[in-house]
């Protein structure tokens, strides 16, 4: 069975964490959460109080087939802060697997140098902090790149939540998932209206 990582810090972007995590779940993926504190409790950029499954002193990253930072600008500096962080991301690269992330998340994969000659989007305030990047995609939802993901923010979570489903388990497993959220549903309410 195919398991993600997921990083979580203090002032996290709750609804970019748990999407991500419930949607991969619901797709019969094993997600682990690692907070990067002592402490299992992680405080969302909204004051949601998270229980994270691990500590990141706790993970094997041999376990992992992917790996997920979410976003918040203090959460995202923090993991990008953090060398057991940067470490972990360096060895996800060099091995292979499918790394992704979120809004201000980039930074973390700028910082372990995952983005050079990639492409890639995050939110568009954090564009400029992105020094080591093939090319910036700024028009774009979600940006995949070999085996790294990127996305913008909290509206667009749900797509890059269906890419990370389609590339761990395909597409029959992203299209049988859309229905189970009603995704089905809004892409045909926004094909009959524009």
């Amino acid at each position: 069975m195919e398991k993600v990582l997921v990083f979580l810090a203090d002032g996290c972007e709750e609804v970019e964490a748990l999407t991500v995590v419930d949607y991969l779940r619901r797709a019969d993926i094993k997600v682990d959460t690692a907070s990067i504190k002592d402490d299992l409790n992680v405080c969302g950029s909204h004051d949601i109080i998270i229980k994270a499954d691990k500590r990141i002193d706790e993970i094997n990253n041999d376990e992992y087939s992917a790996i997920y930072i979410p976003g918040g600008t203090k959460a995202a500096e923090r993991l990008r802060d953090d060398d057991r962080v940067i470490e972990v991301v360096k060895n996800f690269e060099n091995t292979g697997k499918i790394i992704s992330a979120i809004c201000a998340g980039p930074i973390v994969l700028d910082r372990a140098g995952v983005l050079k000659n990639k492409k890639c989007v995050s939110f568009p305030s954090i564009e400029d902090e992105l020094k080591d990047i093939g090319e910036y995609k700024k028009d774009e939802l979600v940006v995949e790149d070999g085996n790294v993901l990127t996305s913008r923010g909290a509206a667009t979570t749900i797509y890059l939540a269906l890419k990370l489903v389609e590339k761990i388990k395909g597409e029959e497993a992203k299209e049988n998932l859309k229905p189970t959220i009603q995704q089905n549903f809004v892409e045909k309410y926004f094909e009959f209206k524009y």
